[in-house]
């Protein structure tokens, strides 16, 4: 038998191994220096690999690093625009992604133009596209209904989307409809689209503002609050009108569930450090009844919170139906009204999980051939799969399996799929996917995204050579590098090191996320007891001991329904977990978060 094709040899690849994280040395030894622990420091230089700037405002965030909104390209023109718009009384189109970062920007865009701006409600039209029915960004079904509406706006706000509409804003330009795009969304190789009235977009080559990486809502905050400048400036609005500040809450809400870089970025650091303050204050009536629905031991909220808990639910209406109950949930002004809305919001996550993991399951059977094939990246098609799940699912292939993945289902559109495509920390997914049109221009008609995450349009009879192209572009730029599911851990703990004391040391350095990912550490431990739990019996609680240290272990999905451990008590594990605070009953506790472990 071919050895590529063994499946012993397949099982050995396909193992997770727990490995060290690289650490830069230069930064693990300058971040001691300047007065962090040897473990904050060991943190550091784990995840900021070639970090030369200042390590305060990454460390100790805080709003007075944000870069100025002027330096944002097209930002003054943009903001001078809205402003015309507010003073004019003209009716204001908002067009905004349907996701958190979306939802969020819309919140951020609409409060501002009624609460600080004076705007009538009356006078805006709230546009957001329907995953499934309209598809991502300025739809064409979006452009119908904005052409629709009696009276028309004179003014389309974009959010998190438009960089590559220049069709569809065309087409309402031709109707005498000016569209401000605001978005963060890499741009295509011809630039901004020339029929916007402007661009603002951190990415544009020729933007001079110092962070690219910062989250849709952040670029549409800081063209509000542009706007806000210039209103004072022409005399509109008098000079005690209220900042954007309390809205940093929903910017922080956003940045972190659109898993954009809470890593070299003091922006996003910022924000949303800033923003969980806010959220803690539970001055806003959809952070009072998500803090209900967790339970008093919920709060405070931290990023985990709004990336595992908040952002999810969100996520999970748009994925399945129309995106609005998202937005009445985060606007509204009651508590129950809110409670209400995140009824709908739980129900459709649980859905969400149902259809995921009926998902997952034919996901990864159908990987096994190119897995298999050792091929560099994994492409399936879910002929009956939901369209709203297909970014969960790849995102479960690659931490499964440690490759670049595209999940693609029936599109709305006949003759269509539609895909969504998560990337390892080695592959710049959006230059792969431009690479593949350079390949394969017909067999890959749109596409957008960046880094990590992507989405696709590809014709059903060029899914072949979609695929082909694909995997050419991913081999090129991984260049033969081996491909396995990979573990990285901030090394060991002593047992000494096992406490809050720790936990708290290590939370000074939050907040964590995306290219900043909470501590992972290694270690080999007794197994005291375990038990199944959860309602399917796929959880595993531990008891575990490491010298004197006797600690409480959670293992999220460690099994599947009807499976037993693969271990038992007495035998040593040697794990991956991160360090938890388990509070239960006002009495807090240490609890390890078991994310791997293997008997040895």
């Amino acid at each position: 038998m071919d050895a590529v094709s063994d499946p012993i040899d397949l099982h050995q690849r396909l193992r997770p191994r727990i490995l060290p994280r690289p650490r830069d040395a230069a930064l693990y030894a300058r971040a001691q220096r300047e007065g962090l622990s040897e473990l904050q420091a060991r943190v550091l230089a784990g995840r900021l690999a070639g970090y030369q700037g200042e390590l305060t405002p990454l460390v100790s965030p805080s709003l007075r690093y944000l870069e100025h909104p002027e330096r944002l390209a097209d930002g003054r023109c943009a903001a001078e625009r809205i402003a015309q718009a507010v003073v004019e009384g003209e009716h204001i189109g908002i067009l905004t992604d349907y996701d958190v970062d979306g939802i969020t920007s819309h919140v951020v865009i609409r409060r501002t133009l009624v609460e600080l701006f004076g705007v009538p409600e009356a006078k805006l039209h709230s546009l957001i596209g329907h995953r499934i029915h309209d598809g991502y960004g300025i739809s064409l079904p979006l452009v119908e209904r904005t052409l629709a509406l009696s009276p028309r706006p004179a003014l389309v706000i974009t959010a998190d989307c438009g960089s590559s509409d220049e069709p569809r804003i065309a087409r309402l330009a031709r109707e005498g409809i000016d569209v401000v795009v605001s978005d963060h969304h890499a741009l295509p190789v011809e630039g901004p689209p020339p029929s916007a009235f402007a661009v603002v977009n951190p990415t544009r080559d020729d933007c001079d503002y110092p962070d690219p990486t910062i989250a849709g809502c952040m670029v549409a905050w800081l063209t509000m609050s542009l706007a806000r400048s210039v209103l004072i400036e022409w005399g509109a609005l008098s000079a005690a009108t209220p900042k954007l500040s309390p809205w940093l809450s929903y910017v922080a809400l956003g940045t972190v569930a659109d898993c954009v870089s809470l890593g070299g970025s003091p922006a996003n650091r910022a924000v949303v450090s800033h923003g969980l303050t806010l959220i803690n204050r539970m001055e806003a009536a959809c952070w009072r009844a998500m803090a209900a629905r967790l339970g008093a031991d919920s709060v405070p909220f931290n990023a985990e919170t709004l990336g595992f808990q908040m952002g999810p639910r969100i996520n999970a209406r748009s994925r399945l139906d129309d995106p609005y109950a998202a937005l009445h949930f985060m606007l509204a002004e009651q508590d129950h009204v809110a409670s209400r809305y995140l009824d709908v919001l739980d129900q459709d996550n649980q859905s969400r999980k149902a259809i995921e993991a009926d998902m997952v399951e034919e996901a990864k059977a159908l990987a096994m051939s190119a897995l298999a094939a050792d091929e560099p990246a994994i492409v399936v098609f879910l002929e009956s799969g939901h369209p709203g799940v297909q970014g969960i699912v790849a995102s479960r292939l690659v931490q499964a399996y440690g490759r670049p993945t595209l999940v693609l289902t029936p599109a709305a559109a006949p003759g269509m799929l539609t895909g969504s495509g998560r990337s390892i920390e080695a592959l710049h997914l959006r230059d792969a996917l431009q690479r593949t049109f350079e390949l394969a221009p017909e067999a890959l008609p749109r596409f957008g995204g960046h880094r990590g995450a992507a989405g696709v349009g590809v014709p059903v009879e060029r899914l072949e050579a979609f695929r082909a192209a694909f995997l050419r572009a991913v081999g090129e730029q991984l260049g033969g590098a081996e491909l396995y599911p990979r573990v990285l851990t901030d090394g060991e703990l002593t047992p000494e090191q096992l406490d809050l004391d720790t936990l708290e040391e290590l939370e000074a350095l939050g907040p964590f996320g995306r290219e900043f990912e909470a501590p992972l550490f290694m270690g080999d431990f007794l197994v005291e007891s375990l038990r199944p739990v959860g309602a399917d019996g796929t959880h595993l609680m531990l008891s575990l001991s490491a010298g004197r240290a006797m600690l409480r272990a959670i293992w999220f999905r460690a099994l599947t329904p009807g499976e037993l451990p693969a271990f038992g008590q007495g035998d040593r594990l040697r794990c991956a977990y991160r360090l938890n605070r388990n509070r239960w009953r006002g009495q807090v506790s240490l609890q390890l978060m078991v994310e791997h472990a293997e008997a040895l």
